[in-house]
């Protein structure tokens, strides 16, 4: 079934109308037999003729429905109500800026976690490990808890998740995790803009999300793309995987190098193509009136047979100004070169290397102006994770890379991530200013934790 086209410039019924730029006022909307609507100072949420929650005041002053008043919901299947009754916000019709983006990971927990009334979401919410870090406090939260029922619902209806039934993790990953990031970006704009004069063109800001492979953080930016979109706001997504060399220039890059693992296959520092991402990112500069328009290079990981090229650039995607946020993100954003004798002891391999990322603060980094940094306890992390994935492929029937194959794949990543990720962690990304660096510790599950 056809679903509505949230780009388009046909309102959707779920449409947020911003009152302020922190604040927003939910007019009545109507979604199957979903119903938002006001009852005096408070939200009220039906389903049919059915009241299932009051939200609208700080917890100690709401009045939430007594358990006996909740009903009991369920369709014809005897399932539970869904709310992917509408697909209009579902994965299959929002391929972000030329990505398409599968189901919520981390998601195998199959303990109930049902959100029986705004007192509980509330609750759950204020024990985020992000809300601190964010700036939030509890009477924030409170403050703007429809918001926050809004955006859980339509990131229910993106990755395919009953509101209503959401086990532990899934709950996790979308109200301790991906709507504080959002809510930290939109702070992060806001403070950006307010330092441009009325009259002036304001350049889109640049997030750098920086993250081990594997972590989810691919996933976290598409979240993000679409609440943007959801809110009006435009927002073009990179990765440094797009400015990956072409086929050809990778394996000169292979015959200057040889006997060098690291530098065999696309991925260290060295195997991207810096003067186009200095064109690119400078150009996203520029896309700050309507009818600038621009596109966006990509990679195409399948080419020749796995190795890899650009893709046809009759296939890149266009986004359009004004632009007020461009979200980048890479397994390598933020490492900083270290003393040669450092990375040596690493791994002597490393230490060309080293010397190629000499080049990428001016090619990536200076245009960065705030940063979301994920850290892992552990980067043997990012073995496990690919395995996991390998091994979920091979069990669907897909071609996938055997254990060995995994194994050698992740070997030419964890020198790197061996050498750089403790600076990163405690020094942050280069030239980066520690007020405007979220950091992120992440659980083996890749859900947020209280960092040590």
């Amino acid at each position: 079934m056809a679903g509505l086209n949230i780009l388009s410039q046909t309102p959707s019924p779920w449409q947020l109308s911003a009152s302020s730029t922190s604040s927003y006022a939910l007019r009545f909307r109507h979604f199957n037999d979903f119903n938002i609507y006001n009852c005096g100072d408070m939200k009220c949420w039906k389903i049919g003729s059915s009241n299932l929650f009051l939200s609208g005041t700080p917890k100690s002053k709401r009045h939430p429905l007594s358990s006996q008043m909740q009903p009991q919901l369920s369709n014809s299947s005897g399932s539970g109500y869904s709310l992917m009754q509408d697909k209009s916000a579902s994965c299959d019709n929002f391929p972000p800026n030329g990505r398409k983006q599968g189901p919520l990971n981390a998601v195998s927990s199959k303990e109930r976690a049902q959100v029986s009334s705004v007192d509980d979401l509330y609750d759950f919410i204020c024990s985020g490990p992000l809300i601190d870090k964010i700036g939030l406090t509890p009477e924030k939260v409170a403050e703007s808890i429809d918001k926050w029922i809004e955006y859980g619902l339509r990131l229910c209806s993106l990755f395919q998740l009953n509101q209503l039934s959401l086990n532990e993790a899934q709950k996790i990953r979308l109200y301790h995790y991906y709507i504080p990031v959002f809510l930290w970006c939109e702070q992060e704009i806001s403070q950006h803009s307010s330092k441009f004069k009325e009259e002036e063109e304001i350049p889109p800001l640049v997030i750098g999300f920086s993250a081990p492979q594997g972590c989810g953080k691919t996933t976290l930016v598409f979240a993000l793309e679409f609440l943007f979109k959801i809110t009006g706001r435009k927002a073009a997504t990179l990765s440094i995987d797009d400015f990956y060399l072409t086929a050809e220039e990778q394996a000169k890059l292979r015959d200057r190098n040889p006997g060098n693992l690291l530098l065999e296959f696309r991925g260290n520092a060295g195997s991207h193509d810096l003067p186009l991402s200095v064109e690119t990112l400078t150009a996203l500069s520029k896309l700050t009136r309507e009818g600038v328009k621009m596109k966006l290079p990509r990679y195409d990981k399948s080419a020749y047979n796995g190795r890899g090229d650009r893709a046809d650039p009759s296939t890149w995607p266009e986004v359009e100004g004004p632009l007020p946020v461009i979200l980048f993100e890479g397994w390598m954003l933020g490492f900083k070169p270290l003393p040669p004798e450092v990375v040596k002891a690493v791994d002597p391999q490393l230490e060309t290397v080293n010397k190629n990322l000499e080049a990428y603060y001016d090619a990536w980094h200076k245009y960065v102006k705030s940063w979301v940094v994920i850290k892992i306890q552990d980067p043997s992390y990012v073995y496990q994770w690919r395995l996991q994935a390998e091994i979920a492929m091979r069990a669907d029937g897909n071609p996938g890379m055997s254990d060995e194959e995994v194994k050698d794949f992740v070997s030419r990543y964890l020198p790197a991530y061996k050498a750089y990720l403790p600076t990163l962690y405690s020094e942050g990304p280069t030239g980066s200013d520690p007020e405007h660096v979220l950091l992120i510790d992440i659980d083996e599950g890749r859900n947020p934790i209280l960092g040590c």
